[in-house]
Parts: C-alpha cells; structure tokens; sequence
C-alpha cells in the first residue's frame, strides 16, 4: 500500500489523542477534503494492508488503580522462549513482552511488563504466569516512579 498525504494526515491524527469532541475528525476532513467517511475506509484499508495494528484509547494505568506495576524478567531457553513470549503475552495484565538479545552477565532474556492493582495480585500474576510457563528462574523489577509514558510517533 502507497501512502499518500491524506492517509499521513489520518496517521498523525490518530497516532496521538483524538480531540474530545463530539465530531473528533472534523477538522481533519476540513484541513485533508474528506469527508468522515472516507477517513474511516482508510484507515480500515490501512489495518487490513497491515500498516496499521490496531488504533484505539490509551490506558493510563496508575489513574485507573493498577498501581502495582512491575517488569518481570525471565530466564528462559531459546527452544522454548516463542512458546513462553506467547503464553506471557496472552495473559490481560501483560502490557509488553519481549524476547531481547541479552549480554553474558545478564541470563534474563524475556521481558514482560505486568499491572496489577495490589502488590498480591501482582503477586498471583506472577505465580500464575511462573506456572504456566514452567519459567522459575525471574526478577521482580518494581516500578517506582513513571518518568515518561508516550506512545512513538511516526509522522
């Protein structure tokens, strides 16, 4: 798929927040000669050709209540790493999950980031995701402060 300047005006429009208003696009079909419609089939056409995941709200989760938040790093072997990123990344209170290149000092490989909304249900969390996976090797990496939260943006 080409993207044109009209699709790159969607794209930065919706890559950041959409103004709270009843008609949110309003300006944009001003400013890119469109009409609401027509953003709505590009960018439908744009998830279906895979430039887009997905778009939807952003969760600030320490306003919500999820106020136990911590990156859980595991050990876990190359032959079973996909099946464990997979199962991890299945579980609803998993935000991120990442199989990263490691350096020799440091045997942790996968990455999750988990949100839970008490210090024992993040507890449960972990516990249940240990079990699944059968990963028993991990370090709790608590957040302590949230420096910075933005989503990348690309146009």
């Amino acid at each position: 798929m080409k993207i044109d300047p009209i699709d790159l005006g969607i794209l930065e429009l919706i890559q950041g927040d959409l103004p709270l208003e009843s008609e949110p696009f309003a300006r944009l079909t001003e400013q890119l000669g469109v009409s609401v419609e027509q953003i709505m089939r590009r960018i439908e056409q744009m998830r279906d050709e895979g430039v887009l995941r997905r778009w939807g709200a952003v969760l600030r989760h320490q306003q919500a209540g999820f106020t136990a938040n911590a990156m859980v790093v595991w050990k876990v072997s190359p032959e079973k790493a996909d099946r464990a990123g997979r199962q991890m990344a299945e579980l609803r209170e998993v935000s991120h999950c990442y199989l990263r290149q490691i350096p020799d000092s440091f045997p942790y490989n996968l990455f999750t980031m988990i949100h839970a909304r008490s210090d024992a249900h993040l507890s449960e969390i972990i516990a249940r995701a240990a079990d699944g996976t059968q990963l028993n090797d991990y370090l709790i990496i608590k957040s302590l402060k949230e420096f910075k939260k933005a989503s990348m943006k690309y146009v």
